[in-house]
């Protein structure tokens, strides 16, 4: 147990993020001095959201696969946190490296993700069809969370011993993963 350290809960299922739109991307790559009230009222969510995740030593992500992919709101909490000028940079005058990750450095990322099928894990039959992964690791990597860990929970659909035995599995991979953050160095937030 690490009772100094602080849990910030988000669940963008219940409370889905406001998806991106032609005025928040025109509020966000405005310079925020030239920002008028109305689209700094647009980007307050995305304000909050940015700086928990700022805040935030280790970023838990609970994302099923839902046709591939990642559920609607978690796509909008993404979009709103990978932001220019707050999570990443970007100077055209820079042609080798115009963006770079703003987030700062020791972060660490945990994906709990479910999935009906099997083999969706790296060189499994359907690996190439997990965009839940890529979609979390390839954006929340190009911010600065670049060290992450993966625990899924297959066979859903199928409802016999092997989701029994896949349950287990995570179960126990989750519980040596929080054995190893337990004893982590992470600074109380």
């Amino acid at each position: 147990m690490r009772p100094q350290d602080i849990v910030d809960y988000l669940d963008v299922g219940r409370t889905p993020p406001t998806p991106v739109s032609q005025a928040w991307i025109a509020a966000a790559f405005c310079p925020p001095e030239l920002r008028t009230e109305a689209q700094k009222v647009v980007l307050a969510e995305s304000d909050a959201l940015t700086d928990a995740l700022m805040k935030a030593d280790l970023v838990v992500i609970g994302a099923p696969m839902y046709n591939f992919g990642l559920p609607a709101p978690l796509k909008a909490w993404i979009d709103n946190v990978v932001r220019v000028g707050v999570t990443f940079g970007f100077d055209r005058a820079r042609s080798d490296v115009p963006y770079w990750p703003m987030l700062p450095t020791g972060k660490r990322l945990i994906i709990l993700t479910a999935r009906g099928d099997y083999g969706y894990g790296p060189d499994g039959r359907l690996a190439h069809m997990n965009l839940v992964e890529a979609g979390l690791k390839i954006p929340l990597a190009y911010i600065g969370l670049y060290e992450s860990e993966v625990v899924a929970v297959e066979y859903d659909e199928f409802s016999d011993d092997r989701l029994a035995a896949s349950i287990s599995e995570a179960e126990m991979s989750v519980d040596a993963l929080v054995d190893q953050l337990a004893m982590a160095e992470y600074p109380a937030t």
